[in-house]
């Protein structure tokens, strides 16, 4: 039997920000991707149950499988009525499939590693079709968007100095932290020009940097993100319409607003381009297929056509921390400690005083030790 809080929201990014080691999560989360899974495991939830399908067989979303081998359990309630139901807090206990809330009951069924495999394996056939149809998507709207590389953005008049410097864009986006950590070098040598892409802020703060511009439509990032002092650029529709500005209003922090068609991190590579950056470097970013099918897009249009215009400026991170893993072995420590020896002899061996000085130094650990 498994008894615990409830913690409900329709936005699994939201509710992972609320939710507490042995609470139960409770997600409207079609095709649970991986992202939102470690989101989840982070938290360590006594169990989440899902009231949409963690793998419908539209392709084969990793999510559901991250959970289960984190040994986090994963339901999935069929009644339509759960999810409105329920209330934040409410205590709810699972047994014999069934959770019981408030005197009502609603089945359930868990979810086996077995089961979850099974669907994949299922999903993979019917990836070759959405990725057909997901490419025909990406180049017909391609042709409606090609501005994004013919035009130049009416960009905003920025404090902060990007032309001829390194900009490194961070989206909380697969493995985002494992790359962060290997480009920590890179960012305390080169001290590049640091924008945070909405939940990207705050992946920032975490690993210790202020980022200098924080751009997006301003849903995922949090309020101390956003007053952390860095210049604020609202993601708004073609038509200059902003849904994001209104809670910065609230907050009282100034923004510029940037219209454009794509996504945000689109926004923030061609800003970068645009403004003159000499490399950009982009963590956590989406550039493929299953990427763009977990965020729910039919299409990568206005991403195909951002890369396509910067062309060789643009370096993808991803992944760059399973392309160089160091340890450091016992016998590069032993050539190191020889290395610093060699110069010590030498200075020994040449001066007399050294030399004699050591020699003192001896007797006086024969003395002290009765040796």
């Amino acid at each position: 039997m498994l008894k615990g809080i409830i913690k409900i929201d329709k936005k699994t990014k939201n509710l992972v920000k609320r939710l507490k080691a042995h609470d139960i999560a409770v997600i409207k989360h079609k095709d649970l991707d991986e992202i939102a899974a470690f989101a989840l495991i982070k938290t360590k939830p006594k169990a989440v149950i899902n009231c949409d399908q963690s793998i419908s067989g539209k392709y084969p979303n990793l999510g559901p499988l991250r959970l289960l081998e984190a040994n986090i359990p994963l339901l999935e309630v069929k009644d339509p009525n759960f999810f409105n139901f329920i209330r934040e807090g409410d205590r709810v206990y699972i047994r014999n499939g069934f959770v019981f809330c408030r005197d009502r009951s609603f089945e359930v069924s868990f979810l086996t590693k077995s089961d979850v495999l099974e669907k994949i394996r299922e999903a993979e056939y019917n990836y070759k079709y959405e990725v057909t149809k997901f490419v025909k998507n990406t180049l017909e709207y391609a042709s409606k968007e090609i501005d994004l590389i013919t035009q130049n953005l009416n960009l905003p008049a920025l404090k902060t100095k990007i032309s001829n410097r390194h900009l490194l864009i961070v989206v909380r986006g697969h493995n985002y932290e494992e790359d962060l950590q290997a480009l920590r070098s890179y960012i305390s040598e080169i001290k590049p020009v640091i924008i945070g892409v909405d939940g990207g802020a705050d992946a920032l703060l975490e690993f210790g940097y202020k980022p200098d511009i924080i751009l997006g439509d301003m849903d995922s990032v949090s309020d101390k993100a956003l007053k952390c002092g860095a210049e604020l650029i609202v993601h708004a529709y073609p038509n200059g319409y902003a849904p994001g500005l209104e809670r910065l209003k609230t907050l009282n922090l100034f923004a510029h607003i940037l219209p454009c068609r794509g996504t945000s991190e689109d926004v923030a590579m061609l800003l970068a381009y645009e403004k003159g950056a000499d490399l950009i470097v982009a963590v956590g970013t989406h550039s493929n297929v299953i990427d763009f099918l977990a965020k729910g897009r039919e299409g990568m249009a206005s991403t195909f056509l951002v890369r396509l215009k910067i062309g060789a400026k643009l370096v993808d991170a991803k992944g760059v921390s399973k392309l160089y893993r160091h340890s450091i072995r016992f016998r590069e420590i032993a050539k190191i400690v020889v290395s610093a020896l060699i110069p010590l002899i030498l200075v020994i061996t040449v001066s007399p005083k050294t030399y004699q000085f050591i020699r003192l130094l001896l007797i006086r650990f024969r003395l002290l030790f009765n040796i």
